[in-house]
């Protein structure tokens, strides 16, 4: 399989757990575990994980000031500020709100990518983040029904998030073309560490735990082990190999991934009006994809 495969499939992996994680988040919060409490748990359990890893396998430092003080930026853009405007966002509006105002994820990764790595911008990339981003608007727009309204502060979270982590893409992309995707990751969670503990530590403590129904563990397990440290972890590596702008593209396929979960959850019903939208998502991943540079052979 070509590195291309790879890396694909590595992007198409994090966008069907990101695609998850919005019905499954929203499941345990604020019932069980209060938005930021949630975080901790995700964030600290990752950043152990990752620590021990890197330091009795990849045995790897980041080194020089300049890395470093990229790596810590990584962690506030890409760990703290993310995961504290979604989660909070995620508490305060829809699920269907909040993939939609994700989408501005790609067009913030393009402009941070041409203005920080001086990436060129060609009429097709802009071409395809256009159709994906109409795409991801009309299906969400369209799955929206009644009982899921928004909310101002919520939403205006959500959008921190995106551009947060828009910031990230880019920033973190040196990081990985010079060190093992561990030794990055393992760093960024440190530091968001350190910062979200005292947003949630107090909405850790509160909940009765012995309470919980196996359902609300399974779900807390997902987020701790799928969203958090695989999607990440994949996420990073293929940033070794591709734009931020790729990666970024796909957070367009969030939406329908979360609609087929939806199905076959027995929670929706896949239309032909839906089956057009996501096609028209597809082909501006396409579009965005199949540039000379968006994937790289190493």
């Amino acid at each position: 399989m070509s590195k291309q495969m790879h890396v694909h499939g590595a992007l198409f992996l994090v966008a069907l757990i990101y695609g998850s994680n919005y019905s499954i988040a929203k499941e345990v919060m604020p019932v069980y575990v209060g938005p930021y409490g949630l975080i901790v748990i995700r964030v600290v359990s990752a950043a152990i994980f990752f620590g021990v890893f890197s330091r009795l396998v990849i045995k790897e430092k980041i080194v020089g000031t300049a890395d470093n003080l990229r790596a810590i930026l990584c962690g506030i853009t890409g760990i703290a500020i993310n995961q504290l405007g979604f989660f909070g966002g995620l508490n305060l509006t829809s699920p269907i709100n909040a993939a939609l105002l994700m989408v501005i994820v790609p067009i913030i990764v393009l402009i941070f990518s041409a203005i920080l790595l001086r990436e060129k911008v060609s009429l097709r990339k802009v071409s395809g983040i256009a159709l994906a981003c109409a795409g991801a608007f009309l299906l969400i727009y369209t799955s929206s029904g009644e009982g899921t309204p928004g909310n101002l502060l919520g939403d205006l979270l959500i959008v921190l998030n995106a551009a947060s982590y828009g910031l990230y893409l880019v920033l973190v992309k040196p990081l990985m073309q010079k060190y093992n995707a561990f030794t990055v990751v393992s760093r960024i969670f440190a530091v968001g560490a350190v910062i979200v503990v005292p947003f949630g530590w107090q909405q850790v403590m509160a909940p009765d735990y012995a309470s919980f129904p196996a359902s609300i563990w399974w779900a807390i397990a997902f987020m701790v082990i799928a969203v958090t440290i695989i999607a990440y972890l994949f996420n990073t590596w293929a940033l070794r190999y591709a734009n931020p702008s790729l990666v970024g593209a796909y957070i367009y396929l969030q939406p329908v991934l979360a609609i087929l979960v939806a199905v076959w959850a027995g929670k929706d019903v896949f239309t032909l009006q839906k089956a057009l939208f996501a096609l028209l998502i597809f082909a501006g991943v396409y579009l965005v994809s199949h540039t000379r540079q968006a994937v790289t052979e190493g």
